[in-house]
């Protein structure tokens, strides 16, 4: 049996249905889960969780202890604490699926980029791209900040997959709109990827997520 994926999740009470990044049955493999306490989605979108650093070490360290064999999170904003956790875990850390986008670039057709779907388009920067190797910032769509993700994740709204699916496709349709030489999409937001292969199949692009990253993480590992 191979080792678990352990996943740092923020302080949040949202459904989290099949696909989400905290549900165990995303995954095809066992994986861990340890809540951060104070680590609110606002407060670590807005990179405003300097001191929750030391509480997400400790929570990456009892992961760690009790089997994990690496470590990724519940929010692409993470991407943030890459370098300060990897340096810090005795285990792989992915903090972000952005850290996808440096490899996914080589593997495109001359002429071709990346885009990027992100929860809140105003918090991410340059630092966040700095932090998972990417040097040129991408093309980016944000979710909008009144829709039904938002109202989900902080306002606190019941689970309406069919407005966050629409929502979803009405960014990603508008991002595609303003730059038509993007081959595949990476979802910063882990509450992305129930809608994973319902955006690939109606946009003809290849999606990364999460799940895509946490997925390679546990190819590694031999069969036993």
């Amino acid at each position: 049996m191979t080792r678990p994926l352990g996943i740092l999740m923020l302080d949040t009470a949202f459904e989290r249905p099949v696909g989400d990044v905290g549900n165990a049955a995303s995954w095809p493999f066992r994986v861990l889960y340890k809540r951060v306490e104070g680590a609110v989605a606002r407060k670590v979108v807005s990179g405003q969780d300097d001191d929750l650093l030391e509480a997400f070490i400790a929570a990456g360290q009892e992961l760690v202890s009790e089997g994990a064999f690496a470590l990724t999170t519940s929010c692409g904003f993470l991407a943030l604490r890459q370098s300060q956790l990897s340096a810090r875990l005795a285990v792989p850390v992915a903090t972000s699926s952005l850290l996808q986008i440096p490899s996914l670039s080589l593997t495109l057709p001359k002429g071709k980029t990346v885009g990027v779907i992100t929860y809140d388009r105003a918090s991410l920067t340059e630092r966040h791209f700095q932090e998972v190797g990417v040097n040129d910032i991408p093309p980016i769509a944000g979710l909008p900040s009144g829709g039904a993700f938002h109202g989900l994740i902080e306002g606190g709204m019941q689970y309406n997959a069919q407005a966050l699916a629409d929502e979803l496709a009405m960014t990603v349709e508008d991002l595609l709109q303003h730059h038509s030489n993007i081959g595949a999409l990476v979802f910063e937001c882990t509450n992305l990827p129930p809608f994973s292969s319902g955006i690939s199949r109606t946009f003809g692009l290849p999606v990364f997520d999460i799940l895509t990253l946490g997925k390679w993480l546990h190819s590694s590992q031999p069969d036993v």
